[in-house]
């Protein structure tokens, strides 16, 4: 099929600095993203949409997966959080993934991605971005770095315990785990997520 970008116009000369550049990547990468997956977006692609230079990618966002964060509007750096999860006993990765996640969560009471969660049931691009961040982003470059086999599988079962918990958490609010502590979720739920990384299927 005929790349259909080619024969959308694209805006001439250059766009005014600041904002408005940082709002059209934003846009741009959006539908990137929504089209063609995280691996398939390139940020040539994203730039030519938006009409601004590619290297205003990273002039805004640091990269590819700092601006695909930000066009998800979740408050959390991909490349911060990866480092901090894989630091330390592959067999505790599970604790600290979830003691991570919880973190950026509690702080905003879910934030974005509880919205995000809300829409994934009734609208592809929500379910096509949730897919691509857990899938590509998060879980598979952490499964790809401690598990023994099956990454893709691992990947999707990991997806399946925390979209899970933040649905319950902060969108439908099932008590007590909507207002349990940290600790307790992470106890709770650690083992299980432990094995979907590195225990046998």
């Amino acid at each position: 099929m005929a790349d259909n970008r080619r024969s959308q116009p694209h805006p001439r000369g250059r766009r005014p600095a600041g904002e408005n550049t940082r709002a059209a990547l934003l846009a741009a990468a959006r539908v990137e993203f929504t089209e063609r997956g995280f691996d398939g977006a390139t940020v040539r692609a994203i730039a030519q949409r938006a009409g601004v230079d590619a290297a205003m990618v990273n002039h805004w966002f640091g990269g590819k997966d700092g601006l695909f964060v930000a066009a998800l509007d979740i408050p959390v750096d991909p490349t911060e959080i990866l480092s901090r999860i894989l630091d330390g006993d592959p067999e505790q990765t599970a604790e600290r993934i979830l003691r991570t996640f919880l973190s950026v969560w509690d702080a905003n009471g879910g934030g974005a991605l509880a919205a995000l969660v809300r829409s994934v049931a009734s609208h592809e691009q929500a379910a096509r971005m949730m897919r691509e961040f857990l899938g590509r982003v998060i879980f598979g470059r952490i499964v790809t770095a401690v598990a023994p086999d099956q990454p893709k599988l691992r990947a999707a079962l990991c997806g399946t315990q925390m979209v899970g918990l933040a649905m319950v958490r902060y969108v439908i609010r099932l008590e007590p785990l909507a207002s349990a502590d940290p600790h307790t979720v992470v106890a709770a739920i650690a083992p299980n997520l432990q094995r979907y990384l590195t225990g046998v299927l």
